[in-house]
């Protein structure tokens, strides 16, 4: 089986407010978390957050930065069938119960929630209170940011450390990892559109780098996606570790994600909205 990932326009930019940019250099209204001018980009938190992760004993193996491999996993690629994706109802949508830990307080609570309902506004993804379903995400305060790609079963963890995860952008990002996505510059296709710098990447990372054999259905490789990395991700000297092959497309930081419509189609939105919904 094939790997299901697709980054989707429609799936990724999915609210104004999660442009984390509104957050620099003050305190976010919400989570209390504050950025720098220079540190909000998704793959620079995570690794700031994550540099503790994988220390504690009862924690999982994560791999690329924030996804965490089940145990006895050989290999990188977590979510090779279709079990993995959450099953869709006969109403069309794609119901994920969640439940929230006691960890976080009201206001880290409420901005976990708008990171849940964003979903909401512009995919078929619902996620609902857990009440007696089998199959849910626990959100908990861990080491770090992380998260099992797909469903797996029983409650699996997604990290949010009240340390520097609580932001609705990063909240967003581990959510999609947990709905069945991975990272951008993972695709199978990526080399057609971005160079990896190893000699840049810091010894023994370079595992973050590594291509899954992905289905990408179709959709436009995106520089801008919020699952993308940043130039810098996991440099050693400050020098780029991904480089656009074609200079002329390059967009701003990969968090800044923007949604087009090409001519003579529907929006992305309408075109592939719901990937889960349609091969589930």
């Amino acid at each position: 089986m094939i790997l299901l990932t697709a980054l989707l326009c429609g799936l990724l930019c999915l609210a104004h407010s999660s442009n984390l940019k509104g957050f620099i250099g003050k305190r976010d209204k919400t989570s209390g978390n504050t950025i720098e001018d220079d540190d909000f980009s998704i793959s620079t938190l995570l690794e700031k957050a994550n540099a503790n992760v994988g220390k504690n004993l009862d924690e999982p193996l994560v791999m690329f930065g924030d996804i965490a491999m089940p145990t006895g996993f050989g290999n990188a690629d977590p979510c090779t069938a279709r079990g993995c994706l959450w099953p869709k109802s006969t109403d069309g949508n794609v119901y994920v119960p969640f439940r929230i830990s006691n960890q976080f307080s009201t206001r880290e609570r409420n901005t976990i929630v708008e990171g849940l309902n964003s979903f909401a506004q512009s995919t078929c993804i619902r996620f609902t209170p857990q009440q007696r379903q089998r199959d849910f995400v626990d959100i908990q305060s861990r080491s770090g940011c992380y998260s099992f790609v797909g469903r797996r079963g029983g409650g699996q963890v997604v990290s949010l450390s009240r340390n520097g995860c609580v932001f609705r952008q990063v909240i967003q990002h581990e959510l999609l990892h947990a709905l069945g996505f991975n990272h951008e510059q993972t695709r199978s296709d990526r080399d057609n559109h971005v160079r990896i710098l190893l000699q840049n990447v810091i010894p023994g990372q370079e595992h973050n780098f590594r291509k899954i054999n992905t289905r990408n259905l179709g959709t436009p490789y995106d520089y801008g996606s919020v699952m993308h990395y940043s130039r810098f991700a996991f440099s050693r000297n400050r020098q780029p570790t991904i480089s656009h092959r074609h200079p002329a497309r390059q967009s701003p930081l990969p968090m800044q994600c923007k949604c087009t419509r090409k001519k003579g189609e529907r929006s992305a939105r309408g075109q592939i909205l719901c990937i889960l919904k349609e091969i589930s």
